[in-house]
C-alpha cells in the first residue's frame, strides 16, 4: 500500500502547493542534462541524417533508463535504511510528478490578464504554458490556446504521471517525466531535430497512447460532472481525435471543444514558422475568457476522477493478489 499512499499524499501536495520555486524540480535537471547530452552527442556523431537519428536514440535510450535506475536505487536505500524514508521519498518524488494546480494557477492568470483587458500581458501569460508564438495572437487567440493547453497538459501532466505512478511507483512515473521532457525539448520536426529528435517523439507517442486516451474518457466525465456537454463532447473526440499531427495531442482536446461546444486548435505559428492544422470541434459559439475557467472545472474533476479510479484499482489488485 506504500505506493497508493505515496500517490495519495503527491496529489494533495500538488493540488495544496503546487510547485514552489524554491524547490529544486527533477525535470529541471532533466532538462539539463538533454542540453548536455545533445551537446555530447553532436559532437561525437557525423551530421548526416543516419548518424542523427542513432545519436537521437542514444539519447532516447540513455535519459529515461538512467532516471529510472537512479531512481528506483534511490528508493531501494530508502527503504533499507526505514520504510517510512521510502514514503517520503516517493511521496515527494509523485508530487513533482504531477502538475495539477500547476497548469490550472497559470491558465488562470491568463484569464485575469483578459478579464482585465490587457491584452499584451494575457500574451505573456500564456507564453509561459505554449509552446507557439503568442505576440500577434487576439483575445480568442489567446483563450484558445489557453484552453487547449489545459486540455492536452491534462494527459501529460496528470493521467500519465498516475498511471504510471500506480504501476511502478515514482521511480517510473519520472521515467515517463524524462520521455515527456525529452520529446518537449527535442522533438519537433524543424531542421535541428528532424533527425536527432525522431527517436524521442515516437518514444512520447508510445508512452502517452493509453494515458492520453483513459484522459478523453475522464474529461467526458468531468463534462457531465461540471454542467458542461458530455454527449457532444463524446461526439466530437469520435469525430476530431486524429485531427493533430500526433496520435496522442488531439485526444483531449476534442473532448474539451465538444464539451464547450466551440472550436479549438486550426492554424499556428512556432518559432515564426506558419502551421496549417487541422480545427476540432464545432463552433457552436464564439470561444470566450470563461471557457478557462470551465476547462480548469473540468481539469479538476477529471483529475480527481482518476485518482480514485486509479488508487480503486491499484488496492483492489493488492488485496487479490495477498
Amino acid at each position: 500500500m506504500t505506493i497508493c499512499i505515496a500517490v495519495l499524499l503527491g496529489f494533495l501536495l500538488d493540488l495544496w502547493l503546487a510547485d514552489p520555486s524554491w524547490m529544486p524540480h527533477p525535470v529541471v535537471l532533466m532538462g539539463k542534462c538533454i542540453t548536455r547530452l545533445e551537446k555530447w552527442l553532436r559532437a561525437r556523431f557525423p551530421a548526416t541524417a543516419r548518424e542523427e537519428r542513432m545519436a537521437g536514440c542514444v539519447l532516447a535510450v540513455v535519459l529515461p533508463v538512467g532516471t529510472l535506475v537512479l531512481t528506483s536505487a534511490v528508493c531501494f536505500v530508502a527503504y533499507r535504511i526505514h520504510p517510512a524514508l521510502c514514503l517520503a521519498v516517493q511521496t515527494l518524488w509523485c508530487w513533482q510528478a504531477l502538475a495539477v494546480k500547476g497548469l490550472a494557477v497559470e491558465s488562470r492568470n491568463v484569464y485575469r490578464c483578459l478579464a482585465a483587458g490587457d491584452l499584451p500581458a494575457a500574451r505573456k501569460a500564456v507564453s509561459r504554458i505554449v509552446g507557439r508564438d503568442t505576440q500577434a495572437l487576439n483575445e480568442d487567440g489567446v483563450t484558445k490556446a489557453a484552453v487547449e493547453t489545459v486540455a492536452e497538459n491534462f494527459s501529460d501532466g496528470v493521467v500519465a504521471p498516475l498511471l504510471y505512478m500506480l504501476l511502478g511507483g515514482a521511480p517510473l512515473a519520472l521515467c515517463y517525466k524524462a520521455i515527456n521532457t525529452m520529446d518537449s525539448m527535442v522533438g519537433y520536426k524543424n531542421e535541428r531535430y528532424l533527425y536527432f529528435g525522431r527517436a524521442a517523439a515516437k518514444l512520447d507517442d508510445i508512452a502517452n497512447y493509453l494515458p492520453s486516451r483513459l484522459a478523453a474518457l475522464f474529461w467526458i466525465a468531468a463534462a457531465a460532472l461540471t454542467g458542461q456537454h458530455a454527449g457532444n463532447a463524446w461526439k466530437i473526440w469520435r469525430r476530431d481525435r486524429r485531427n493533430h499531427a500526433s496520435p496522442n495531442s488531439a485526444q483531449t482536446e476534442s473532448a474539451c471543444a465538444g464539451a464547450l461546444g466551440v472550436q479549438l486548435a486550426g492554424p499556428a505559428y512556432y518559432f515564426g514558422e506558419y502551421y496549417d492544422k487541422p480545427t476540432i470541434g464545432d463552433a457552436l459559439r464564439p470561444v470566450e475568457p470563461r471557457d478557462i475557467l470551465r476547462a480548469n472545472r473540468m481539469l479538476f474533476a477529471a483529475s480527481l476522477l482518476s485518482l480514485i479510479l486509479g488508487l480503486a484499482i491499484r488496492a483492489g489488485f493488492v488485496f487479490l493478489l495477498r
